[in-house]
């Protein structure tokens, strides 16, 4: 797929069965660039390109609707210019380097879009929350480099409080994403929130556009909204841990994401 880029124009464009012009023939590219076929880039949008886009959002947990908005483009790779956090948006890439300097530049970008739509959809739309957010994913994910637990998956097998019943459901149900996702019951409950086959298809939540998602959902349920906007971040520290373990890094993280929002 073609590298992530930003593009405020084609981002905010609306495409779908009938459409014409450039914007089709870059659409037409992104989708045959990530192993679909629309077809001949010829800037046509027909029936092929719309089957082509809607294999393409059902792979990426989207709205299968044959259409093209800013999620599609997001997914595809095309962000237009985020607003900063101070304004009630999505954060900037540099600000997102800046929070986390280990993160590759092309890793960073790649996370962009779909970190932005997941905090939207999520209502981390205010700084306070945004910080609090991004300082506990950095934490948990090693600055977002991670996004599958390293180990095995082993020590879950068994567990029928994660509902691990079957044999390698350990493994299979491992933690996956900026938030660990753990355990079959929870990959149930978060795919049957966001309309995906997280259960049949559990690699999935280790995906950027599922990944960031779930931990959204899991933010937002759990209401640690409420609790940034409080300001108590221990004890949204606790509510994701359990305890207080990286307690220090999680609160470093916390100021820095706090100044470079500008709250």
């Amino acid at each position: 797929m073609p590298s992530p880029s930003l593009h405020p124009s084609l981002a905010s464009s609306t495409l779908s069965l009938n459409s014409r012009g450039p914007e089709v023939a870059e659409l037409q590219r992104r989708l045959a660039a990530a192993g679909f076929a629309p077809g001949a880039a010829d800037g046509q949008f027909g029936a092929r390109t719309e089957a082509a886009v809607r294999d393409f959002q059902r792979a990426h947990g989207l709205t299968v609707d044959g259409a093209v908005g800013p999620r599609t483009w997001a997914a595809l790779g095309v962000q237009a210019e985020p607003p900063t956090a101070a304004t009630g948006g999505g954060i900037s890439l540099q600000q997102l380097q800046d929070l986390m300097p280990r993160l590759s530049d092309s890793r960073a970008a790649a996370c962009l879009p779909h970190l932005n739509a997941a905090m939207a959809e999520a209502d981390i739309t205010t700084p306070q929350r945004q910080a609090a957010f991004l300082a506990q994913l950095a934490h948990e994910s090693g600055e977002l480099r991670f996004f599958e637990e390293i180990a095995s998956g082993e020590a879950y097998e068994g567990r029928k409080d994660l509902g691990n019943t079957e044999p390698g459901d350990g493994p299979r149900y491992k933690g996956r994403g900026p938030i660990q996702l753990t355990g079959r019951s929870n990959y149930r409950t978060a795919g049957r929130a966001l309309g995906i086959d997280l259960e049949g298809n559990p690699t999935r939540a280790a995906d950027l556009d599922i990944g960031f998602r779930v931990a959204g959902w899991y933010w937002k349920g759990r209401g640690l909204n409420a609790l940034a906007d409080a300001g108590d971040f221990r004890e949204i520290t606790r509510r994701i841990n359990g305890g207080f373990n990286g307690l220090a890094q999680r609160e470093a993280y916390h100021r820095l994401a706090l100044e470079l929002l500008s709250v």
